[in-house]
């Protein structure tokens, strides 16, 4: 696993982002860990989150695009992060967008956008926290694809949690990658996951115990994706 990897998963502990116990989530699965990316809050934090997503966009995708896009709300801090680390890392200058949940009628602004309009060849890396169902591709990509001659390069997420999306076989990024016919991908998945915590201290406590692996073990047994 990468460095950069390792770091990443740490970070997110640290940061509360992901926690482990009993949660329910939107789809009413009883999930054993819950990932929250509003939790990122401080100048230091958004500042290493943009790095870790750039890093991952670079390894995965290339620097062969024009615009970072994150769909309302939480994508817009990571689009902005993002596109600023990219140019810290990389010296590439790329532009962010964002949608708006409600198109603003007035002001030289006005539109469905935030940050750059979207041009005509603009090559577009999509970013998102976590992709569980797919619901928010479903709004955003007709959005962007809407806006202009456009082309979605690929989605990077923060976690892949690994398991079924609606159509109960693949999981949530596969499913938008066979929908919409881009490539997706994550910083780091549940498996890397588990293999960083599992028994092994981090911020002074194991996190992952053989309880919780076995609630984690249960919980794919149940929901996780067909490879």
């Amino acid at each position: 696993m990468e460095a950069y990897k390792q770091e990443f998963i740490e970070f997110m502990v640290e940061s509360d982002v992901l926690k482990f116990g009993e949660f329910t989530l939107k789809s009413g699965r009883k999930s054993p860990f819950f990932m929250n990316a509003g939790a990122y809050v401080t100048g230091d934090q958004l500042h290493r989150l943009g790095l870790y997503y750039a890093q991952a966009i670079h390894d995965n995708f290339g620097l062969d695009f024009d615009v970072v896009f994150g769909p309302a709300y939480k994508g817009i801090p990571l689009s902005v992060v993002t596109a600023m680390a990219i140019h810290e890392l990389y010296g590439k200058e790329v532009r962010y967008c964002s949608d708006r949940k409600e198109a603003k009628d007035h002001g030289a602004d006005k539109g469905n956008f935030l940050g750059s309009e979207l041009k005509d060849g603009d090559r577009v890396i999509m970013i998102e926290d976590v992709t569980t169902s797919g619901k928010s591709m479903e709004e955003t990509v007709p959005k962007v694809k809407g806006a202009a001659n456009v082309e979605i390069v690929g989605l990077m997420v923060s976690l892949n949690r690994m398991e079924i999306g609606k159509g109960g076989e693949k999981c949530a990024l596969d499913e938008v990658k066979e929908l919409y016919g881009f490539d997706t991908a994550a910083i780091v998945d549940m498996e890397e996951v588990v293999e960083c915590l599992y028994n092994k201290e981090c911020n002074g406590k194991v996190v992952i115990d053989d309880t919780l692996k076995a609630a984690i073990d249960a919980y794919y047994e149940q929901y996780g994706a067909k490879h």
